[in-house]
């Protein structure tokens, strides 16, 4: 399993990196792998202010279908467009090309009080 230290974790398996006051968001490498072959990704809350632990989307896999909870509050700005035709982008780079939302925070200090990667890789195992 990979865990990234440049970024922070969710108890519920999202990882969130922080540029400015502009997160990029996705699901960890444990998360897709528990899942299995991941065919669909459904974000219909583009343009919503969430608050944090709200649910954002979902993620279908062959077997199974999961929530996505944002790890703070903020606005979606944009949806990555390339995981509609190449879902399994999520299974093949986790932590690059199969991010699934950015969105600016509200408050960035926030991102301080999720895991770190050790933190998460402890949670996991």
């Amino acid at each position: 399993m990979n865990f990234p230290a440049n970024l922070r974790y969710t108890k519920d398996h999202e990882w969130i990196s922080l540029e400015g006051n502009v997160a990029t968001i996705g699901i960890t490498d444990f998360a897709q792998h528990e899942l299995g072959d991941i065919v669909y990704i459904d974000v219909n809350t583009l343009g919503q202010t969430l608050k944090a632990e709200e649910l954002f989307g979902t993620v279908e896999a062959v077997k199974t279908v999961s929530d996505l909870f944002i790890p703070v509050a903020g606005t979606i700005t944009k949806v990555n467009s390339l995981l509609e035709k190449e879902p399994e982008l999520v299974n093949n780079d986790p932590y690059g090309k199969g991010w699934m939302i950015k969105m600016t925070v509200s408050n960035a200090a926030d991102i301080n009080a999720l895991m770190d990667a050790a933190a998460y890789q402890a949670v996991v195992g």
